[in-house]
């Protein structure tokens, strides 16, 4: 495991060797594994902006997508960049690991250099505003007294909805058919077109639908901030929390030095009042964690996923 960042690393950065001192001496891509304007690219674009800023001297930071097969032709390029530090990606948890169970994947939990996660989006239960179901017992009755009877859409099998999905039948002892589309838009439209009963998806993907869209339940420790009238799956007695996580990577075996000085530089954008109130504007819920303890999520994903996969594997 890597030493955690210290004031005294940080004290050394200042006097820095002449060979760290130069870098960045190009500018730095950031691989995203999917489309332009999806929240994690827009995530990774705002993070950008503000690591120019935090690197100085001129840097040049370029975001780069690569979509396709669920985000692992990104997942894939990153890991198998050279570790300079001039190749970063976004990794997003735990769809990126998820992936490594269904498939043959050139990549697994040990393949990167975990720099920051930045936004923590729980996943919710929602349904349309005109559904009968006004809350998430209603909903779950429902589905109890009728096994299979009740719909919940997903954006796909093998990520963050589908494990909620999973975990809040456990919870609960209902049974649900699972229907799964391609992607979240795609849910969203045939749940509020009433195709589904029900639906389950990150928070940030209900707050422009909140006259079309009512969530009963955040699948989160805590009530979100951006929308404090929604219960907690947990405080209404069912212990089911899952979240979509994204933040930034770097290949296995990046040069300590060029480690810190990019985790010292993502911790200053995330203390910067004009990247949160962004953040805030696009409703990313921001949960910042760099270095090892970024990494110790990212190994407790993974182990959550291989379980799901084992006890009910989704290809």
């Amino acid at each position: 495991m890597r030493k955690t960042l210290s004031a005294a690393l940080l004290a050394a950065m200042a006097v820095a060797t002449p060979a760290l001192a130069e870098y960045p001496e190009k500018p730095i891509e950031v691989i995203v594994g999917y489309s332009a304007g999806g929240g994690t690219d827009v995530m990774a674009r705002t993070v950008a902006k503000f690591l120019e800023t935090a690197l100085g001297d001129g840097a040049a930071v370029v975001v780069k997508n690569m979509p396709g097969a669920g985000g692992q032709i990104g997942f894939t390029e990153v890991a198998n960049a050279d570790p300079d530090g001039y190749t970063l990606g976004t990794f997003n948890l735990p769809a990126a690991l998820a992936l490594t169970n269904d498939r043959n994947a050139d990549y697994d939990v040990t393949s990167y250099t975990y720099l920051a996660n930045f936004v923590e989006d729980p996943n919710t239960v929602v349904v349309s505003a005109s559904s009968e179901f006004q809350t998430l017992d209603e909903l779950l009755a429902a589905a109890k007294a009728d096994p299979g009877a009740i719909t919940l859409g997903l954006s796909s099998l093998g990520g963050n909805d589908h494990f909620s999905a999973n975990m809040i039948a456990q919870a609960s002892g209902a049974e649900f058919t699972l229907v799964p589309f391609k992607g979240a838009s795609m849910a969203r439209t045939a749940l509020m077109g009433k195709h589904v009963a029900a639906g389950t998806m990150t928070l940030s993907q209900t707050a422009s639908f909140q006259d079309e869209l009512r969530v009963l339940a955040v699948l989160s420790d805590e009530r979100s901030a951006f929308r404090p009238d929604v219960p907690t799956a947990k405080e209404l007695g069912y212990d089911a929390q899952m979240s979509s996580l994204r933040g930034i990577v770097a290949p296995a075996g990046l040069d300590p030095e060029v480690e810190a000085k990019l985790e010292a530089a993502l911790s200053a954008v995330n203390a910067m009042e004009e990247f949160q109130a962004m953040m805030a504007e696009q409703g990313n819920p921001i949960s910042f964690v760099s270095g090892d303890a970024f990494e110790a999520v990212a190994v407790q994903q993974d182990g959550v996923a291989r379980a799901i996969w084992e006890e009910t594997p989704w290809k």
